[in-house]
């Protein structure tokens, strides 16, 4: 039995893996590329394959796939065998530097947004060395570029790298300028915390909606649900438990560090933390997740949900990204310090997150803009649509102190006594946490917390780190010019207030729930965006092209793909949820409604047959109420039909999306409305399928 040390990384060709296999100049070759960034040198490709191929084989691997990211959100591989023939018609195991450096992929199923024509399908998947390759269910996965034969990123992980690259770059024109000669790369650096449902398989499998979009599109509200705040941080099902156990044992194989797990609010919703790294590691990992978390639990006849609403009514799962900067030497950028009012490095960093987030506030909304997460924000369990920022209290007062031209006196250190001598004193934090802020500091690093629990965070944070590195150009580009040290502390002091002032409006410590904030938010002039298609169109806004294209993150014909892309993701998802709704409304809960309205005429046949005199109130009411609702679900069933025939005629992707967003989903809102009525008022054993008691409280044990 191994110990969590000895089973850390043990199915991952990571940095202790590559010392131990690889030559010694080979690996310092290799070790400067993943550290600083520095072109791969083409002649120790062949020396890592052999090594790789020899250590996975070693780990039981037959076979290698170049394991990518399209921008259908989900990942991309193709198996093939290390199995060669010989003359002797026997096998041999090879793997050469080419098997590695470049897979390819038939490019024409991904989607391109018109980036390649259907007839001219090639792509190429292209080894990314930053990003370390791991052993899964007997296959080397290598993690890989997608792009297509033209060259064009058809993929999320080559902005990432890019974005990573111009941040990189920006940084350290800054640490320069603050005297800095050492450090040689700024990271971005991220730690996803996911959440996500877990609910029994067998009754799952009764739930079509379930299975074609992944949450449910019909269901009443139960008994009960969150309402007594018991679930959350409560004690852990032994069913759950085990789950967990074998997924934190599965990440820790592949040197992910699983650290937090508990209940969350919603009845069968838990959530899962990770120590933050590398955003190109972070990433990769985060899919490696979700990936376990769905086949793990369904070794214990459990789903997992990652859908953002798979309940109405009970809080959805999000994915909030913890990010920050840090050096290679360590250093944290973030970091307030005991002064931060002082500490005129941190306080420009933290002015160009500032600047950065007010000035792209569009660009961060979009890249977490899908039609499912539209259903979670703004909903009293999730950040509003609208972005801003949360500093707490101490640094909000060194804000507003700059912006006056006051000095600011820092409070005295408190420390919490409960009034109990057995209890330690500890010290409180500088400031309480605000969870309905869409992007909080939360001591050292922000908290992103818009993402969708679905989501794959490379879009939002090649966003978050575009839109930071293009604050730190202009900061560089203007802070270059001072001649002496005097001169360059009152250049960054000016730089520091003329940002916070200009940037002032994003900031807010308070609830960002209330409806006051929406309509302070308005006054603000800041945008409120509360679907999918109105964030898309800012894609293409001539600022947003300029800075990431300047940044060199996107091309312009990247840019105008993803804007096709993410319309059409957004169709097709509401599409599948309406077809669905419809064979679900037609073919099994109107035909079960009618069937039990049958079974109610038939005990007033019965009952008037002993006694005429009978009125049977409770029938006759209850069968002219399911009467009128079955009229009415047929009705919404047609009108929905009509809608979904009417928007397939419509050729620009961006009016077919308002189509579906102003009149698909009306039609499939009125649709769920009268089919939940009928469930409250159905016999439960003639409903279709689990209600939400029934799927919530699947997992008991």
């Amino acid at each position: 039995m191994k110990t969590v040390p000895e089973l850390f990384g043990w199915h991952i060709f990571d940095d202790k893996a590559m010392k131990v296999r690889l030559p010694l100049k080979v690996y310092k070759s290799l070790k400067r590329t993943i550290d600083e960034g520095v072109e791969l040198d083409n002649s120790i490709i062949d020396d890592v394959a052999q090594a790789m191929k020899d250590w996975a084989v070693s780990n039981g691997a037959t076979h290698y796939t170049h394991w990518s990211q399209p921008m259908n959100g989900l990942t991309a591989e193709k198996h093939e065998s290390f199995i060669s023939p010989t003359s002797e018609n026997s096998a041999i195991l090879q793997f050469s530097g080419k098997d590695l450096i470049r897979g390819e992929a038939d490019g024409s199923s991904f989607p391109s947004g018109g980036l390649r024509d259907t007839a001219k399908a090639r792509g190429y998947t292209i080894w990314d060395p930053t990003s370390y390759a791991f052993i899964k269910d007997k296959t080397l996965y290598i993690p890989a570029v997608l792009c297509s034969y033209t060259g064009e990123a058809l993929d999320y992980k080559t902005p990432l790298l890019r974005s990573l690259e111009a941040l990189n770059k920006q940084a350290l024109r800054i640490l320069r300028i603050f005297g800095d000669k050492t450090t040689k790369s700024v990271y971005s650096m991220v730690g996803p915390e996911q959440e996500y449902f877990l609910i029994d398989k067998k009754l799952y499998e009764k739930r079509p909606d379930l299975i074609n979009a992944g949450r449910t599109l019909f269901g009443a509200k139960p008994e009960k649900g969150q309402e007594l705040d018991d679930h959350y941080y409560g004690d852990i099902k032994p069913r759950v438990a085990e789950f967990m156990n074998e997924l934190n044992e599965e990440l820790w194989k592949l040197g992910i560090f699983a650290k937090t797990e508990h209940n969350e609010v919603a009845p069968a919703q838990y959530e899962l933390a990770t120590v933050y790294t590398r955003a190109n590691l972070a990433v990769d990992r985060n899919l490696i997740t979700m990936e376990l978390m769905k086949k793990i639990a369904a070794r214990h006849d459990m789903v997992c949900l990652l859908n953002e609403k798979p309940f109405a009514g009970m809080n959805g799962s999000g994915k909030h990204n913890n990010w920050s900067l840090v050096t290679d030497e360590g250093i944290n950028l973030l970091s307030p310090g005991d002064a931060p009012q002082d500490n005129l490095q941190f306080m420009t960093f933290l002015c160009a997150v500032i600047k950065a987030v007010d000035d792209y506030q569009d660009l961060l909304r979009l890249s977490v803009a899908h039609a499912s997460n539209d259903h979670r924000l703004g909903a009293q369990e999730a950040p509003p649509a609208v972005v801003s920022i949360f500093l707490g209290d101490e640094l909000e007062a060194i804000v507003d102190s700059i912006c006056r031209k006051e000095k600011f006196v820092k409070s005295s250190e408190t420390t919490m006594d409960l009034g109990v001598e057995a209890i330690p004193k500890i010290s409180k934090d500088n400031t309480d946490r605000n969870r309905t802020s869409p992007f909080a500091f939360t001591g050292n690093k922000f908290e992103f917390r818009m993402l969708g629990s679905s989501a794959n965070i490379a879009y939002a944070n090649i966003m978050l780190n575009s839109a930071v590195a293009a604050s730190l150009k202009v900061y560089a580009d203007r802070l270059e010019n001072a001649d002496s040290e005097i001169i360059f502390e009152k250049n960054v002091k000016e730089l520091i207030k003329d940002s916070l002032t200009t940037h002032r409006r994003i900031i807010f410590n308070g609830d960002g729930y209330k409806e006051q904030w929406i309509e302070e938010a308005k006054r603000r002039a800041l945008l409120n965006l509360r679907t999918t298609p109105e964030c898309i169109p800012y894609l293409l806004e001539k600022g947003n092209v300029d800075m990431l294209t300047s940044m060199g993150i996107f091309t312009e014909s990247e840019l105008k793909s993803r804007y096709i892309v993410e319309f059409e993701k957004y169709i097709n998802t509401v599409s599948i949820e309406a077809r669905t709704m419809m064979k679900m409304a037609a073919g099994a809960i109107i035909p079960a409604v009618c069937r039990y309205i049958s079974e109610l005429s038939d005990s007033m046949l019965a009952k008037k047959a002993v006694d005429p005199s009978l009125q049977c109130l409770f029938e006759t009411e209850l069968v002219e109420k399911l009467s009128k609702l079955t009229d009415d679900m047929s009705s919404c069933v047609s009108a929905l039909g009509q809608r979904l025939e009417a928007i397939h005629g419509i050729e620009d992707v961006k009016t077919e999306a308002f189509a579906v967003k102003d009149t698909v989903i009306p039609a499939m809102s009125s649709l769920r409305a009268a089919c939940d009525k009928a469930e409250k008022l159905t016999a439960k054993e003639y409903w279709p399928m689990p209600d939400y008691s029934d799927l919530l409280y699947s997992v008991k044990m």
